[in-house]
């Protein structure tokens, strides 16, 4: 049965990150080089990348970098050129948001379209797939059902996130941080205004939410819904976060590695994209590691409350309320264990964060410097755990890939749990082993070792010719087989990728100015989490300074205004310039 493979797909702001995800589980990786990457702040040398696919290479995992930001015509070459080297580097496949770097020589290279390339209905899918995309990222803003319909709509494998930060608006489409400082989200340098705290304020000038972080998301978390998404077409789950620190990737990657082999133990017909297996290491726990909150979004297709809340920080995990406070000492009454060194915070109405270190903890009582600011009854999270932290920095798992082993006088064969078969043939002028039990158990010993990332298992020794072989000699060879391995697996990499070829359909149109002054798009409605929604219904909402707001409404920061308006029919909201 030809079973359909499965890839969890890891952020790597650098080269150590990336070989810490593919340590924690990741079957890929995606990753910046130098330039045209998406993120201003997390850039590599093309060397780095390379040895970044040296090492994944030997699972089986593949690395995919990132060249997919909207670029001007005298950068198109240069792009390319850098398309080129990434290919020589042994790079699987690049990321593209501009379409005309198809009209480039790429070498040869794999071509995945870039979520940035906008891809959230079926109609923008088929375009993508007939211009010669192996690989459609698909908008997070999708539901279950949307997905299906582009599933039967294209042939192409589809990429979908599961885990991370969310931008409020509709993927490649938003323009709102250029219009406000000229740095453009689509060139790699997004100012994050949706993490900015704005006043909501009505046509007769009525301020009904004040210095509140109205366009911030929770963060996205999908684990629950893998069975969901694989059975609707998904072969990438993807993480975001390439900005993201090194423990961060290693919890989400190594949670999510756990989810999807639980999947695929209880359903039939899949496998994971690479091979080897994670030993050791540290249990994760996503609540310990930056998060904002988590939120499904709107894959069940229904709407809910998505704003991250009061704060645009990290709160991390509930810690409690404040039940007892003295000079010096405060007590909770939440159930979570905290310890000395952890690092606690507070989170005020208007969205501001103060945080704390918790000095000495005995039982209830937390010590801290002081308690200026806190009150009874206030909610307290812990948004540094120095235990988990320590964890994560001790408990590194480990990645290995069994190797089998066949031994004769004359050669050495060894297979790869990856799917590499190598052959060494045994040079020199080895005597016959007197004792062939013992000569025979020997090689047994030294063959079956570890080397590198290599367990070898020696599954038969031909015992019709045995010869003495030194230790030196055994090891020798062990390590021989492990360089072979690793070159055959890079030769079996390259020989999977689908080099692109230019189709000739025509290109499709790709926004790169806002239009009629539509600075962003979203399923995300003010008016729905405020209660003022006339097609679900108002409720009350204690963020509102009274009941009624006359339209149009504005968010208002700074002095700078920007218009809302409602698409009822399609269920969006956009945010228009108006100043």
């Amino acid at each position: 049965m030809q079973l359909t493979q499965l890839e969890l797909l890891a952020p790597a702001r650098n080269k150590d990150i990336g070989i810490a995800a593919i340590d924690c589980g990741a079957d890929a990786v995606y990753i910046a080089g130098p330039s045209f990457g998406a993120r201003e702040a997390a850039g590599n040398p093309v060397e780095d990348i390379a040895a970044l696919a040296r090492y994944a290479h030997r699972f089986g995992a593949k690395v995919y970098a990132t060249v997919n930001t909207l670029l001007y015509e005298d950068e198109l070459p240069q792009a390319a050129g850098l398309v080129r080297e990434l290919r020589e580097a042994g790079v699987d496949a690049i990321l593209v948001q501009d379409y005309r770097l198809l009209e480039q020589d790429l070498g040869g290279v794999e071509v995945h379209a870039s979520t940035q390339a906008v891809c959230r209905t079926p109609q923008q899918a088929a375009a993508l797939e007939a211009l010669g995309f192996k690989r459609l990222v698909l908008e997070r803003q999708l539901s279950l059902e949307q997905i299906k319909a582009i599933r039967e709509a294209v042939s192409c494998e589809l990429e979908f996130f599961v885990a991370g930060a969310l931008c409020v608006c509709y993927s490649g489409e938003c323009f709102l941080s250029e219009h406000l400082t000229t740095r453009s989200a689509n060139r790699g340098a997004c100012i994050q205004a949706c993490r900015s705290l704005y006043d909501l304020v009505d046509s007769d000038g009525k301020t009904l939410v004040r210095n509140y972080p109205l366009l911030s998301l929770k963060d996205y978390r999908l684990d629950s819904h893998i069975a969901e998404l694989a059975e609707a077409g998904i072969c990438s789950f993807k993480i975001e976060g390439r900005l993201k620190s090194e423990s961060y990737v290693r919890n989400t990657v190594r949670h999510y590695s756990l989810a999807l082999d639980r999947f695929i133990a209880e359903h039939a017909g899949y496998r994971r994209s690479s091979a080897g297996r994670v030993v050791s290491g540290f249990t994760p726990n996503l609540e310990a590691t930056f998060n904002r909150g988590f939120t499904e979004l709107y894959i069940d297709g229904a709407r809910g409350r998505w704003l991250s809340g009061d704060s645009t920080k990290s709160k991390g995990e509930y810690a409690g309320k404040i039940v007892a406070k003295g000079d010096g000492w405060i007590e909770l009454d939440g159930s979570l264990e905290i310890h000395n060194g952890d690092g606690l915070c507070t989170v005020s109405a208007n969205g501001e964060q103060t945080g704390f270190r918790a000095d000495r903890c005995t039982g209830a009582r937390i010590e801290i410097k002081s308690t200026k600011g806190l009150r009874t009854g206030q909610a307290i999270w812990r948004n540094y755990s120095i235990a988990f932290e320590k964890q994560l920095a001790s408990a590194k798992p480990e990645r290995l890939i069994d190797v089998t082993v066949d031994f004769s006088a004359g050669a050495i064969t060894a297979v790869s749990a990856a799917g590499a078969s190598v052959t060494l043939a045994i040079d020199g002028d080895y005597p016959p082993a007197l004792n062939i039990a013992s000569a025979v158990g020997n090689i047994r010993r030294q063959m079956g070792k570890r080397s590198g990332s290599y367990m070898f298992h020696v599954m038969s020794v031909d015992d019709t010719d045995v010869r003495f072989y030194p230790l030196s000699a055994l090891n020798g060879f062990r390590r021989q087989l492990a360089d072979m391995l690793d070159a055959r697996m890079a030769e079996i990499m390259a020989a999977s990728r689908t080099a692109y070829k230019p189709t000739g359909a025509p290109v499709p149109p790709q926004k790169r100015k806002a239009a009629d002054g539509v600075l962003m798009r979203s399923r995300y409605c003010i008016r729905y989490d405020l209660g003022l929604c006339p097609k679900f219904g108002k409720r009350a909402d204690g963020r509102l300074a009274g009941g009624t707001a006359k339209e149009p409404l504005f968010l208002v920061n700074n002095g700078r205004r920007l218009q809302l308006a409602f698409d009822c029919k399609a269920c969006e909201m956009t945010v228009l310039a108006c100043d």
